[in-house]
């Protein structure tokens, strides 16, 4: 059953003290993002806001090599496009990113401990010639929370206003909308969502805003003093999902 507005509550998800989080789909994500996905009962990616006009992590992130930190980015076509959603974004395949990519990762970990744990899953993800930046995305996210054994429903917020012929809210009120439509008791928003968030929009709604709190512990890494903030990716290749755990106990 699509999840869209019009779809009962009942059948979406179970509606008792629901917390719901929601967040860009990012490229790799960092730890933070699994953090607040594991502590949620149901995720929504938003994938119907726009996508960012300058730099963002949705479609890159860092990692760390040798040579210190480097950024990974997967080039998008933006030429005589205008605003994109976040879904309709295609990938710029005349770039050889994927081939660059793979490199990094193997250069840059390959003494790893962890490193032939995850390897032969990237290299089959590299090996595909993906389309659409929200799949490439997606597939990433879900396997990451499949490796660290985190079980909350993701759904896309596009698929919640699949059946609707309003606007499309922005902003605090698009939030307000998606807890809405789940039932949601508490929003868990990032730590950053204190600049942004308009906390009497969602107290007129009932609706609860908790603040995930993630303090980042220095973990063991290659190449010198510790970075923080990475991709998620550098933590799994140095200290496995374990090493995950013990961050977020």
């Amino acid at each position: 059953m699509p999840f869209n507005l019009t779809t009962p509550k009942s059948a979406i998800v179970r509606k008792i003290k629901l917390i719901v989080a929601c967040h860009q789909p990012n490229y790799l994500s960092w730890l933070g993002i699994f953090h607040k996905l594991k502590s949620a009962d149901v995720f929504v990616v938003l994938d119907v806001v726009q996508f960012p006009r300058g730099t963002s992590f949705v479609n890159r992130n860092r990692i760390k090599t040798p040579n210190g930190q480097l950024w990974l980015t997967v080039p998008v076509k933006k030429k005589g496009l205008g605003l994109q959603s976040i879904y309709e974004v295609e990938i710029d395949n005349t770039h050889n990113w994927r081939k660059k990519h793979l490199w990094s990762l193997v250069h840059s970990y390959k003494r790893a401990p962890y490193f032939y744990d995850y390897i032969e899953y990237l290299e089959k993800i590299y090996e595909n010639e993906w389309t659409k930046l929200i799949a490439l995305n997606l597939e990433l996210l879900n396997k990451i929370s499949e490796w660290l054994g985190i079980g909350t429903k993701i759904i896309c917020s596009q698929e919640l206003f699949k059946e609707t012929k309003e606007t499309i809210p922005t902003g605090s009120d698009l939030i307000i909308q998606i807890c809405k439509s789940l039932g949601a008791e508490t929003y868990l928003s990032g730590a950053g969502g204190k600049k942004y968030i308009d906390i009497e929009k969602f107290k007129v709604q009932g609706i609860k805003v908790k603040y995930n709190s993630l303090v980042l512990k220095a973990y063991p890494q290659l190449w010198g003093d510790f970075i923080p903030n990475l991709s998620i990716i550098d933590l799994l290749f140095n200290c496995g999902k374990k090493g995950v755990e013990r961050i977020f106990t």
